[in-house]
């Protein structure tokens, strides 16, 4: 067996053994040994001290025996030499046990004061893991047990915060995969009862709803990566206008189809390092968006510009515009604003994706409207960092 196998046992044993107890060991055993300590220094130090002392009364000098104090001889100093250092083991015995005592107890004091914050730890860490994210601990006196149920305490917040979200999602989604999957269903039943025939506009129909459930999968897929930071980018320097043109290119047939008026207002070439195809995503989606949301002779207009240190790039239109406090709620799961012109297609979690996509890229999409029948803007803004970096 190896020295260091043979170690093993001891480390185990001792491991064991409870913190508390350990702790209140370690106070003991620090306070023995500063008494053995004390003991030993007087012990050594306080006879030859007094025979000095005492020999130096008449200047003869200890072990002289002429001149000693009160007409003491050899005899009666050894005598007194004696008797001190027997008073003086009493004294120190005494006070080592004293000593020792107080120190017990205030050791017992100081373990319990600094072990319950942690048993108030360890009993709030098994009820999180149990799934009580409502727990929280009460914070101690001391600063640094203090951060320690601070930190406990954000995790469980958190984590309440995440499985809140989680339970949500799902909600969320068997509500939008309900509408499509009773659609297919009602289909099936009617061509199985004779009521709707195999014609190619059923089976377009059919084919429809299906689209909308692969493209849901492909949302909440995506959505998944954005909100884990998983998002796969293959940054560029890139020019921010030309990809406005382009998104605005992609969706100008649409725009006429609807009789939505769509300009686009660039001041020439701007470079920034992103992943150009997830920049046209976020572009195509405020465009879809903002085509929903304007009616018939409407019009929306697409600006790039830079400052402070960013790049933006903004989607205006004159459509239904967002009550106050809906700004932010627009980019909630599976939200829709009130008051659509017309029916989306996508799955309701586009603007969410669009959010996740800029904030990997370190940028942002907000949304500002003057009020109801007045219009919105997005914004989606990027940081402008050295070409080539």
């Amino acid at each position: 067996m190896t020295p260091g196998s043979a170690a093993v046992p001891g480390r185990r044993s001792l491991a064991a053994v409870r913190f508390p107890v350990r702790l209140f060991a370690s106070y003991v055993l620090v306070v023995a040994v500063g008494a053995v300590t004390a003991y030993l220094t007087v012990r050594l130090l306080a006879p030859p001290l007094y025979e000095h002392r005492l020999g130096g009364m008449d200047g003869t000098g200890p072990g002289t025996g002429q001149g000693h104090p009160m007409g003491q001889g050899p005899g009666q100093g050894r005598m007194l030499r004696g008797t001190f250092v027997s008073a003086l083991n009493t004294a120190l015995l005494i006070a080592i046990a004293a000593s020792t005592a107080v120190a017990a107890l205030v050791a017992a004091v100081t373990t319990r004061r600094l072990v319950s914050p942690l048993d108030a730890v360890r009993r709030a860490t098994r009820r999180i893991a149990a799934g009580e994210y409502a727990v929280r601990v009460e914070q101690p006196g001391e600063p640094e047990l203090a951060a320690l149920a601070a930190d406990v305490n954000t995790l469980a917040r958190v984590l309440g915060e995440t499985e809140a979200r989680r339970t949500r999602l799902l909600g969320e989604v068997a509500h939008e995969m309900r509408t499509p999957l009773t659609a297919l269903d009602g289909y099936v039943e009617g061509i199985i009862d004779g009521v709707f025939e195999a014609s190619p506009e059923t089976l377009g129909t059919i084919g429809d709803e299906l689209r909308r459930l692969h493209r849901l999968a492909d949302d909440l897929s995506e959505l998944s990566r954005a909100e884990e930071h998983r998002l796969d980018l293959h940054p560029v320097d890139a020019d921010l206008s030309a990809l406005a043109e382009r998104a605005v290119s992609r969706l100008a047939p649409q725009f006429d189809d609807a009789g939505v008026a769509l300009r686009v207002e660039v001041p020439g070439p701007v470079l920034v390092r992103l992943d150009p195809d997830r920049v046209v995503q976020i572009l195509t989606n405020l465009l879809g968006n903002a085509l929903v949301a304007t009616p018939a002779g409407g019009s929306v207009t697409v600006r790039v510009g830079t400052g402070g240190g960013e790049a933006g790039v903004e989607v205006s239109d004159t459509g239904v515009g967002l009550a106050t406090g809906e700004e932010e709620r627009i980019f909630d799961r599976f939200h829709r604003a009130p008051g659509a012109i017309r029916r989306s297609e996508g799955s309701g979690i586009g603007l969410t994706i669009a959010r996740g996509i800029a904030r990997a890229h370190g940028g942002d999409v907000t949304a500002a409207s003057p009020g109801p029948g007045r219009g919105a803007t997005f914004r989606l803004t990027l940081p402008i960092r050295g070409t080539g970096s």
